[in-house]
């Protein structure tokens, strides 16, 4: 059980840090939260969680304004241009242990996130006070970074404060500049996502013959490897949050593009007003979800198909005998 928002302030209230509580209606964007609390002069902050190929969690936090290039944080991670992608929706409920639209670094406070690593934007460290949602997104709470610091030292996290706009050369004779900040474990409840153990792989791994002591010829080996490869790689190449990613990547210049003619802008104007990060946040889960349910539907249907084929001809291809 995670904790929650009276536990999260009477935390901070034991650690003496000066704060100031806001409530509002529930809010999922920085637009919404901005209608409540943008006129009080604090510095609001839009936060990612982010996940790469080995299942590492980050949470991003920056200014509302600050540009976060996923594909340049990713090399300066060391984790290449497509290492980075937005988590699902799950891992904000089993690791951060809070529902979409809270995350937050206070949402580090709960064990289950001892192993995802924070960056923070060092722009923070120059506004007399922040706002961020203490696990729920019907309160707003302001401190500042140093307070914030207290908080995150007290809970064994390390305040690492970047220039996320930055965009360094990353190359053989200049390393990634923060692949010290890549997680060395992965959290427990996440490790291995259901999403990754399609049925696909379950039925091979069950069907895959057990090793004898009888040499194999070598034309059956090659073929039992390029047919494992063959239905393993499709697996991981067309998960549903590969597809719901490529569909965003494909969508987004389609989307700038008409977005700018019935404004009459340029592109590089619309996407600097646009948080389109924070866009496909708010809509891969939703997405995810149903693509997920379509998979697993048509998994089924073909499962019950196999099934009455077996009951028609039976095990021998041949018409059973009822």
């Amino acid at each position: 059980m995670g904790y929650t928002k009276e536990q999260l302030l009477a935390r901070l209230q034991e650690l003496k840090i000066d704060f100031a509580c806001y409530d509002h209606p529930v809010v999922l964007t920085v637009e919404e939260q901005k209608k409540y609390v943008g006129h009080l002069g604090g510095a609001l902050s839009k936060n990612l969680l982010l996940k790469d190929k080995k299942h590492r969690l980050y949470v991003v936090s920056a200014l509302e304004h600050t540009k976060i290039d996923m594909k340049i944080l990713s090399q300066r991670l060391g984790l290449g241009k497509g290492g980075l992608r937005m988590a699902p929706e799950e891992n904000l409920l089993q690791v951060l242990q809070v529902p979409l639209g809270c995350v937050t670094p206070f949402a580090l406070i709960n064990e289950s996130a001892s192993a995802v690593s924070l960056l923070l934007d060092q722009g923070f460290k120059s506004k007399q006070s922040c706002y961020f949602h203490p696990l729920t997104n019907d309160v707003t709470i302001a401190l500042t970074s140093s307070n914030l610091d207290k908080f995150l030292i007290s809970i064994g996290k390390q305040p690492a404060y970047l220039d996320l706009e930055a965009s360094p050369a990353v190359g053989k004779d200049n390393p990634p500049d923060l692949a010290h900040l890549v997680p060395s474990d992965v959290p427990v409840s996440s490790e291995q996502p259901a999403e990754h153990m399609t049925p696909a792989k379950v039925t091979l791994q069950n069907n895959t013959p057990k090793e004898t002591g009888k040499a194999k010829p070598k034309v059956q080996g090659k073929g039992a490897e390029s047919s494992q490869s063959k239905v393993e790689k499709p697996n991981n190449d067309t998960s549903v949050k590969k597809f719901v990613n490529d569909v965003f990547d494909a969508m987004s210049p389609l989307f700038l593009s008409e977005v700018s003619k019935k404004l009459n802008l340029t592109k590089e104007e619309v996407s600097s007003k646009l948080d389109l990060d924070g866009l496909r946040g708010l809509l891969a889960p939703d997405l995810e979800c149903v693509m997920t349910s379509l998979k697993n539907a048509s998994y089924a249907a073909g499962v019950d198909a196999g099934f009455e084929t077996m009951l028609n001809y039976g095990l021998n291809g041949r018409p059973s005998r009822k």
